[in-house]
């Protein structure tokens, strides 16, 4: 039983510190317009010492694995301007003041990108029934940044 228990909670930190790094990407596309690239990633990595593939930086911003490499999370917190404690979700590691600021701008870029989506799929849709979608959208997204910024607090 301890074995699958350890298997769960290697799962939890591999989709929490996804989450993370999720959030520092849409931060960093918050900031500067676009999302940073693998290619750019890595080779900041590659100036620290760092070797960082492909299929790693892939199951680890999807959650797929849990990785314990210190020189990484390190190399990464130094790329996205955070403490290193934050992206490994250490207990009492502050939420970044940027990150925190950047939050209302990432909900609204997000709800954006999903509004623009569902009007060009749904087509011809009544005004009542897209503002009914936008309210629900918003309301959804509001309460899963709440929801990761609480967890963040707690972790």
């Amino acid at each position: 039983m301890v074995p699958h228990m350890i298997e769960d909670d290697s799962t939890t930190a591999a989709e929490d510190l996804a989450k993370r790094l999720r959030l520092l990407l849409d931060v960093a596309e918050a900031e500067t317009g676009s999302e940073p690239t693998f290619t750019q990633i890595a080779a900041f990595l590659e100036e620290r010492g760092t070797n960082l593939s492909r299929s790693r930086w892939t199951y680890v911003v999807n959650g797929h694995r849990y990785v314990q490499d210190r020189l990484l999370f390190e190399g990464l917190a130094a790329f996205f301007d955070v403490d290193t404690e934050f992206l490994v979700g250490s207990d009492g590691a502050e939420i970044p003041a940027k990150v925190s600021a950047q939050l209302d701008l990432v909900r609204a870029m997000r709800s954006a990108r999903v509004k623009t989506y569902a009007a060009r799929t749904l087509g011809d849709i009544s005004p009542n029934a897209l503002q009914a979608i936008t309210k629900f959208l918003d309301a959804e997204i509001s309460q899963d940044l709440a929801e990761a910024s609480e967890r963040a607090k707690a972790d």
